[in-house]
């Protein structure tokens, strides 16, 4: 069976991905701040789209590396989600995801969260595929490049041999 052809690499840019939504009350706890489970649903939701946006294909949600929420998002603030891929490596890639609170009269933008989660694309038999490599381009997306390739060791050193991605 001939193989398929890799799309050409694409800079980082071509697939970043970014959402705004209003928190609203049911979006929060009795406190009034965005529940933790919200925000980690989004974090997924923005990482696959930009995942698949580079991909051309579906992609599947393989691990998140852990979250730590830095300060609140209230109701009534904006919640806003940026997304691009970091790294390529064969049919997974590495996307990561900066939170921020806006508030909606100032404008005025504070990060609240980062997460990076590795997403394996697959094809039409929802099998892995390989993936065209990202063209990191300004300095701060090489050192997102480099730093992601120090992340994947890791988790390869921590998972069973059974989960490892391709």
């Amino acid at each position: 069976m001939p193989k398929a052809k890799l799309p050409p690499p694409q800079s980082v840019r071509e697939s970043q991905s970014e959402m705004a939504q209003v928190v609203l009350p049911n979006d929060a706890n009795p406190l009034g701040n965005i529940l933790g489970g919200t925000v980690m649903h989004m974090v997924d939701m923005v990482a696959a789209i930009a995942a698949q946006r580079h991909c051309g294909s579906y992609v599947v949600t393989a691990s998140m590396d852990h979250m730590d929420f830095r300060c609140p998002i209230r109701v009534g603030e904006i919640i806003i989600l940026k997304a691009s891929v970091n790294r390529v490596f064969h049919s997974s890639m590495e996307v990561g995801v900066k939170v921020y609170r806006e508030d909606n009269f100032t404008h005025q933008r504070k990060h609240t969260s980062s997460a990076y989660l590795t997403f394996v694309a697959i094809d039409e038999n929802r099998k892995p595929k390989p993936v065209p490599q990202v063209i990191p381009g300004t300095p701060e997306e090489k050192r997102r490049y480099r730093e992601a390739g120090k992340r994947r060791r890791w988790r390869l050193q921590h998972l069973t041999p059974k989960r490892r991605p391709a």
